[in-house]
Order: C-alpha cells, then sequence, then structure tokens
C-alpha cells in the first residue's frame, strides 16, 4: 500500500515545536520530503534530526522577503517541484484592544498574516507546476468568534481567513489544480499557549471547565492537515475548516 504523500515535497514553517513540528511528523510518516522552517534554528535542527531522511530544516524568519525568495530557490532548486505549502508560524500575544500598541499590533501582523501573502505569493508559481499543489493557512477559532483577550492575534487570524478564500477563488480561476484551505482549531495543548498562560498571572483568559472539552493535541491538527495536503481532499477548496470540538457552535451558557 503506498504512502498517502510519496514523490511529494512540503514546506511547513514554525516547525520547531508545537503544530508545525507535529505537522512535519505526520507528512513525513506518509512518505513526503519535509522542509522544516523555524526562527529557532536549535529547536528546528532536533526536529529534522528526529524525523529523519525525510526532513531538511532551514532557518527562516517568516516576515522576511528576501528570505521566502531564497527559500522557494533552494527548493526548486533542490526538489524541482513543491506539493504542500503549511503557513504554520505565527505568535501570540496577550492584549486587550486598550492594552496593545501600534508596534505590538504591527509584530503580530507581520508574523502571523504577512509571512502568509508572502508564502503564498512566492511560492505559488512552483505548487501550480506540479499541477495539483495544496495550500493550508492555519488560522484560529479567534477568527470565527470574539477573543477579547487577544485582540491582534483575533484580527491577523481573521485576515488569514479572508486572504485564503481570496487566494482560492484566484486559484480556480486560473486552473492549475492549486487548491488554498484555512484551518482553525481552538485551544491546543501547545508551549505556546502555556507561556501565554504563564503570561496572564491571576488573569482568567477563560471559564476552565468550559474550555476543556475543546482543546485538542497538536497531533489533532496534524491529521487534519494531513488529509488536506493529501489528494483525498482535492475538491476541497476555500474552506473554512473548524477543529475545535464545537466551541464555535456552543452557546455560553452550556
Amino acid at each position: 500500500m503506498s504512502l498517502r504523500l510519496e514523490n511529494k515535497v512540503a514546506l511547513v514553517t514554525g516547525a520547531g515545536r508545537g503544530v508545525g513540528r507535529a505537522d512535519a511528523i505526520r507528512l513525513a510518516t506518509e512518505g513526503a520530503q519535509v522542509i522544516l522552517t523555524d526562527i529557532n534554528a536549535r529547536e528546528g535542527e532536533a526536529v529534522a534530526q528526529e524525523i529523519g531522511e525525510r526532513a531538511r530544516f532551514i532557518p527562516q524568519d517568516v516576515s522576511s522577503e528576501n528570505q521566502w525568495k531564497q527559500i522557494v530557490a533552494l527548493i526548486e532548486k533542490d526538489y524541482g517541484r513543491l506539493d504542500i505549502l503549511v503557513n504554520n508560524a505565527a505568535i501570540l500575544q496577550l492584549a486587550d484592544v486598550t492594552e496593545e500598541t501600534l508596534a505590538g499590533w504591527r509584530r503580530v501582523f507581520s508574523i502571523n498574516t504577512e509571512s502568509v501573502f508572502l508564502g503564498v505569493q512566492h511560492c505559488l508559481p512552483l505548487l501550480e507546476q506540479t499541477g495539483g499543489g495544496s495550500i493550508i493557512n492555519m488560522s484560529s477559532s479567534s477568527a470565527l468568534f470574539g477573543l477579547p483577550q487577544f485582540a491582534a492575534y483575533s484580527a491577523s487570524k481573521a485576515a488569514v481567513r479572508g486572504f485564503t478564500q481570496s487566494v482560492a477563488v484566484y486559484c480556480n480561476q486560473r486552473g492549475k489544480g492549486v487548491r488554498c484551505n484555512s484551518l482553525h482549531p481552538d485551544s491546543i495543548a501547545t508551549p505556546m499557549t502555556m507561556e501565554i498562560a504563564a503570561q496572564a498571572g491571576g488573569r482568567q483568559l477563560a471559564d476552565s471547565d468550559r474550555v476543556k472539552p475543546f482543546v485538542c493535541s497538536p497531533e489533532d491538527v496534524a491529521n487534519t492537515v494531513l488529509f488536506l495536503a493529501s489528494d483525498e481532499s482535492r475538491h476541497i477548496n476555500g474552506a473554512t475548516i473548524s477543529l475545535d470540538g464545537g466551541a464555535t457552535i456552543t452557546p455560553p451558557y452550556l
């Protein structure tokens, strides 16, 4: 039985830990050659070594357009194709609308939203050459409902959703077989979310009893990424896929 991503090449940003790490491992186990990128070289190299021969790590600041150009050129030179782009890299910044600063807002958008634009823009020509590439943009449940303690983060992820739909329609019009979808997890048990919880101190971010049923693991997200990366989802384009255990449709009084 063949692997689901055999002979495919994937690029996963923010793959040094958390969801990105789980994505890279899952795609590699199904046969993909995975290029992992992260701003933290130590963590990224460790994941690549953990995966083995199907993985390669490249340091990347996803907010840098020059680095995107360099990575795409390297992939084209060394692999000759790109089948899967997972725009996963992001930061989670604790600040409501009165606490957030313009500098903080711009930092969040440069990493969470502008990097997605840069990734799609520079990878799309190479994806189109395969005749059936898949773009997976990591958004959030906060793009679908209000999350007051994370004003910039929520807005950045809502922008990812709108951008994804625009790209999906554009790809349809191009007729080159590339699909673009956004994935919207709710709470995920990752080091980043644990760090934010520690920063919150005495501030209660959510009702823990209410949140608990909706928390998923990075592996849960990775399994959905695998499906969207595979040819099994070839008719899914422009979708807003919730991965939240029903959080976005559950009334607050239940």
